[in-house]
């Protein structure tokens, strides 16, 4: 297949691929949330784990030899993560969903942006921020529970009932994938399009979704490993390139 180079050419011929795709499923990653504000984790020289090692920042036994280090160092920047707002490529895929262009959508971010942008199947397959539990004895809470511990000056944060210390529903680095990877990887089972937009395609098992699929695009600003079996590689703003798909698919 002759490579599209124009911009308005690999719109174009997405818009065609969705339109004639029984069953088309996004996977997300950090890079669609840049333009609200929030830093990926892998890009060059930028990523947050070209700078740490991810192990000792961010793992389950990060969090249990040193869970004060741990909050100090991942708490102000998950709240942080609470407060941004969906942009442009957010909404597009909720409105993708919504036009039913969209079968669901899988995201490796922890942010929450696509549910608040409106998308209704979403399979957030490394966790959350809206709760959290404790790891002595499982009681569930807010995720401002940890906040507002943590804003007092208690680090770590515990839990009222048992005092043991709290963690959040996301998934660190050692921990076994949850219920919605399982989720997710049944949404793809007859999967003839996948749309990735902002992953690197690095981290596994995820970094495997696109073999389920028949055909990918693939809207990353760097190269990912399966871009020679995309159908469309766009190395471009993830919100320029969802406001071109919307108007070429009339949305």
């Amino acid at each position: 297949m002759k490579a599209l180079k124009n911009l308005k050419d690999l719109i174009g011929k997405t818009a065609d691929l969705i339109r004639n795709s029984e069953k088309t499923v996004a996977l997300t990653g950090a890079g669609i949330s840049t333009e609200s504000g929030i830093p990926d984790y892998r890009s060059k020289g930028t990523g947050l784990w070209e700078k740490f090692d991810p192990i000792a920042k961010a793992s389950a036994t990060a969090l249990l030899s040193d869970p004060a280090e741990f909050y100090r160092f991942n708490l102000p920047r998950w709240t942080a993560y609470r407060d941004a707002e969906p942009n442009t490529a957010h909404r597009a895929l909720a409105k993708l969903e919504e036009a039913g262009l969209l079968f669901s959508l899988i995201t490796q971010n922890i942010d929450g942006l696509h549910i608040k942008a409106g998308s209704m199947r979403v399979w957030e397959v490394h966790g959350h921020l809206r709760t959290c539990r404790c790891m002595k004895c499982s009681s569930s809470y807010p995720f401002t529970e940890l906040t507002r511990q943590f804003e007092k000056g208690t680090n770590p944060p515990v839990c009222p009932k048992c005092s043991g210390v709290l963690r959040p529903d996301v998934v660190l680095f050692e921990d076994p994938m949850g219920k919605d990877y399982l989720r997710a990887l049944e949404d793809l089972r007859g999967c003839r399009l996948l749309i990735v937009v902002g992953s690197s395609l690095a981290v596994y098992p995820v970094a495997d979704m696109p073999s389920y699929a028949q055909k990918l695009v693939i809207v990353n600003r760097e190269p990912t490993p399966w871009d020679s079996r995309a159908e469309v590689v766009a190395h471009c703003s993830a919100g320029e390139f969802f406001e071109g798909l919307l108007e070429a698919l009339g949305l």
